[in-house]
Formats: C-alpha cells, sequence, structure tokens
C-alpha cells in the first residue's frame, strides 16, 4: 500500500472502503471551516452536492458517563448541535464543547481538519440521523481544504456510531 495522504484516508484505505477525495482551496484566514468547505464543494449545485450532506466533525466532553468523558459528534455543516441530544445519545448528564486544544491533541487533527476517521484516540462517536437520507455524505479527510466522500453505513460502521437526532430544532 502507498502511503496515504492522511491518517483519514489510510484508515479508509485499510478498510477497504469505497471514497472520493475531494479537495480545495483553503484560505488560511477562514476560520469558519464548515461554512468554507460548503461554498466550495456545494454552491449553485453544480456538484449536485446539498449542504446537508457535507458534515462537520466535532468534539464533545460528557459528564456524569463511564470514561471516556469525550465523544465525536458528526452532522450536517448548517446544523446546530443540541449538546442535550448528544448527552442523550450517551447517556450523559450533560455534554459540552470540548477545549479546542483538547480536541486537537486527542484526535491528532488541527480544527477544521478534524476526520472522524484515523483519529489518534478512538473516542465513542454518534452520527446524526439525517446523514443516512443520503446517497454519500462528505466528512474531513484530515487536512483543511480536503473532504472525503463515503457512503453514510460505511461512516457509521468504520466509527462504530451510534446513530441519532443530534440536532436543535
Amino acid at each position: 500500500m502507498s502511503r496515504a495522504a492522511t491518517r483519514a484516508i489510510a484508515a479508509l484505505v485499510a478498510a477497504q472502503v469505497p471514497h472520493e477525495v475531494l479537495r480545495y482551496h483553503h484560505d488560511p484566514d477562514q476560520r469558519s471551516f464548515g461554512a468554507e468547505a460548503v461554498e466550495h464543494l456545494a454552491t449553485a449545485g453544480a456538484s449536485g452536492l446539498r449542504p446537508e450532506q457535507i458534515l462537520k466533525t466535532l468534539i464533545v466532553e460528557l459528564a456524569g458517563a463511564p470514561p471516556p468523558a469525550l465523544a465525536v459528534a458528526v452532522l450536517p455543516v448548517p446544523a446546530t448541535l443540541s449538546l442535550k441530544a448528544v448527552a442523550a445519545a450517551f447517556g450523559a448528564s450533560r455534554a459540552g464543547m470540548a477545549d479546542p486544544a483538547v480536541a486537537q491533541r486527542v484526535t491528532g487533527y488541527v480544527l477544521g481538519g478534524i476526520s472522524p476517521f484515523g483519529q489518534r484516540r478512538t473516542l465513542p462517536t454518534v452520527v446524526d440521523a439525517s446523514a443516512s437520507g443520503f446517497e454519500k455524505v462528505l466528512c474531513s479527510a484530515g487536512q483543511r481544504g480536503w473532504d472525503v466522500a463515503v457512503a453514510p453505513a460505511d461512516l457509521i460502521r468504520l466509527t462504530a456510531a451510534l446513530v441519532a437526532d443530534i440536532r436543535t430544532r
């Protein structure tokens, strides 16, 4: 096997998961990483992608749950995470966003490049139920400006994810 460009891509290759890497120019001044991905990958519908197919990977801290106290939430970029729903999905009393430095250290990825695949430390994961409504979804490939398209079933299987509605209503 040749060396993959990122640990996320290496994990997909090792698991023999069909995938497509999509790259776009990342503006180093941009801090709204998900919005930037939507702008480049789903603008004007030319790609046939809907913004809801592009997923963000967030690291949350769980309280009142058995260790580990960190977990991964994967949901559409345009959606807002319901911390209450994430806590419920994991059986925790509450959830909050993890400190960015902790998220980077635990996953081994930089903010805006955190992928649900190939993380340094395997964390419990929940994927928003809406992802199952698409033939393919995109998530970070482990580097800013790189996304990977996979079948939702492969995302769920490879991350051993729970599936729950984790968006605010």
